[in-house]
């Protein structure tokens, strides 16, 4: 079942399918029971330093106890996310050492063309200026059920929605 061609009537983030960095189809199915944090990334942004190092952190401080980071690389802000999927991803992210979770293929997540995912996200959790992604680094929280339950700005910092995840852990 794929939620991917009419993601107004998805009932969780479980029903969409992504593709990883690789070009491989993952279903989101596989991370059923988890809480997800998903973030639509950028290397060049103000914000790259510090969300990096704080989702590092977030990955180190609750993976174990069953967080998920699902990061989104993104370009339509600023052109700030100039590298390619595959091994030129994965090898910013090593020199930038950002252990941030996993990260999937290049998606736009404003307008026509953004990844149904997206679309879906933005339809449960709308933003302070209506429903489009304002930024790198907007960040969903998707409790166990897959249901995306809260929003937070790209300006928030990753550590201040800690209280907001040990709750749904």
């Amino acid at each position: 079942m794929s939620a991917n061609g009419d993601y107004k009537n998805a009932a969780s983030i479980y029903e969409f399918t992504v593709k990883d960095t690789h070009g491989n189809d993952i279903s989101l199915e596989k991370y059923k029971g988890k809480v997800v944090l998903v973030v639509n990334i950028a290397s060049k942004c103000g914000l790259t330093k510090n969300n990096y190092e704080k989702l590092t952190d977030l990955k180190e401080k609750y993976g174990e106890r069953g967080l998920v980071i699902l990061n989104f690389p993104c370009n339509q802000f600023g052109s700030q996310m100039p590298e390619a999927d595959g091994e030129a991803m994965v090898c910013h992210l090593r020199d930038s050492k950002a252990d941030i979770g996993e990260v999937f293929a290049k998606v736009d997540v404003n307008g026509d063309n953004a990844a149904p995912l997206y679309k879906y996200l933005k339809a449960k959790q709308t933003g302070t200026l209506g429903s489009g992604i304002k930024w790198n680094f907007t960040k969903f929280l998707v409790n166990k059920e897959g249901v995306p339950i809260n929003r937070y700005a790209p300006t928030t910092d990753p550590m201040d929605i800690a209280k907001d995840i040990e709750k749904l852990l």
